[in-house]
């Protein structure tokens, strides 16, 4: 069944998006005396402000400005893989053959980059109070695998998780701990923030980012050494001679002087954006109060998100029935009950932009035989239908919270720039599926 509008609701002349950038005519300045003075290359004023600015906002030391996110979390596992198990030969990972914990609920971004040095991915669940990494069952994973040393734990969409009782339970075990701040810049947990509590973290200014350059990201790190060997690879590794010379791998990943540009600007609009996203998000929560409904979870008393997102997850008894397969998805529409699928086809139906749930990488078809771990062990062949119970543990509740909260859960319109008077209507028409 697809949804219906049957003009009761007017459709926006301009698109609604998810997350679209934000810029301002004052970040061309930055540009222009990139253009003026010839640096347009990888080196220049921009890239050292970037780096600074960067540093001083996430409370690390140090900063390295590379040419998007994924580079600069391709660049921090080579760093973790290279500091547990030594320098690799020539053509082979940093984590060749090592198990590496991953957060499972997450864009396959935070993957990749474990993927490109080798790693193999252990995927652990997924908790409802914050929709980051379950550190119950992170804990037991360490239990079945203890010689595992890295774990990668990713913010989703801006809101923070108990970062810090992962980072205990890492110290714990003698790991090292990635943390992906991609989506998560600005945002604090315990008033510290989203980027300072990992051995090394990765952040993000791709277009739909909370701030952006286009494209950009910045390592983060405290260990001087450590930046300055991530710059050495993102230039192609060159060594210190006249001539080209190489005695390692080395990436073309260093941040474009004129892209820096740009986000050097966007730095002091940051505090700006997340005001606006805040204020979307607590209108979405007010607009839904009656519906069966929640918003993105979090501690109130220690995260102070900085809302890239807003999103919701509907209860269960209010579900529909809906399936999907790998690209396509159907639902049977039914009175007072709504999903996902029904939502977003409403919502595109006034030409408004929402997705669905990060899908957990486990359920992924390139992972779907990798180890995935709940806070029951390990959650592998665990969702048959002929088995008792279902996705249920032994204490009736969910297995696989990250495959439930992906069915039942969407990302909504977001975006900064969308007046309250647009968001009403979006709001209205959510309303109307539950009807």
């Amino acid at each position: 069944m697809a949804f219906v509008n049957n003009g009761r609701f007017e459709k926006f002349t301009e698109k609604i998006w998810l997350s679209s950038p934000t810029m301002y005519p004052e970040s061309m300045k930055y540009v222009m005396e990139a253009y003026e003075t010839n640096w347009m290359s990888t080196v220049g004023a921009n890239i050292n402000e970037v780096e600074k600015v960067a540093a001083e906002t996430s409370g690390t030391k140090y900063a390295v400005a590379l040419s998007c996110g994924t580079a600069a979390l391709h660049l921090c596992m080579k760093l973790a893989g290279e500091r547990l198990y030594g320098k690799p030969p020539v053509g082979v990972g940093a984590l060749s053959g090592h198990r590496v914990f991953c957060t499972d609920m997450t864009f396959n971004a935070t993957l990749n980059p474990v993927v490109y040095e080798g790693g193999i991915p252990v995927f652990i669940d997924t908790e409802y109070d914050s929709w980051g990494m379950d550190p119950v069952a992170l804990e037991k994973a360490f239990e079945m695998y203890p010689d595992v040393k890295l774990v990668v734990y990713a913010e989703l969409y801006g809101f923070p998780g108990n970062i810090s009782e992962i980072k205990e339970i890492c110290e714990k075990h003698g790991a090292l701990l990635v943390e992906d701040a991609a989506e998560a810049m600005g945002a604090t947990w315990e008033g510290k923030e989203c980027g300072s509590y990992g051995d090394y973290a990765a952040v993000s200014y791709n277009g739909n980012k909370i701030i952006t350059g286009s494209a950009g990201g910045c390592l983060l790190t405290d260990s001087l050494e450590d930046a300055n060997q991530a710059r050495k690879w993102s230039t192609q590794a060159r060594e210190a001679a006249a001539w080209y010379q190489n005695e390692e791998v080395g990436y073309n990943y260093r941040m474009s002087n004129v892209i820096a540009g740009v986000i050097r600007d966007q730095y002091h609009h940051l505090s700006d954006h997340i005001a606006q996203k805040k204020a979307v998000y607590e209108r979405y929560k007010e607009g839904f109060k009656d519906l069966p409904v929640q918003m993105n979870p979090f501690d109130e008393t220690k995260a102070e998100p900085n809302y890239w997102l807003s999103s919701m997850i509907i209860d269960e008894e209010a579900m529909c029935k809906q399936v999907r397969s790998d690209t396509e998805a159907l639902y049977v529409a039914e009175a007072g009950k709504s999903c996902p699928t029904e939502i977003l086809e409403a919502i595109s139906s006034i030409n408004a932009e929402g997705r669905p749930i990060w899908k957990p990488m486990h359920m992924q078809p390139m992972y779907r035989m990798h180890e995935f771990v709940t806070a029951n062990g390990s959650g592998r062949a665990k969702t048959n239908a002929y088995i008792a119970g279902g996705i249920k543990d032994v204490a009736g509740g969910v297995a696989d919270a990250g495959m439930d909260i992906f069915t039942r859960g969407l990302c909504l319109p977001s975006d900064n720039k969308m007046t309250a008077e647009q968001q009403d209507r979006i709001i209205e028409v959510i309303k109307s599926c539950f009807e």
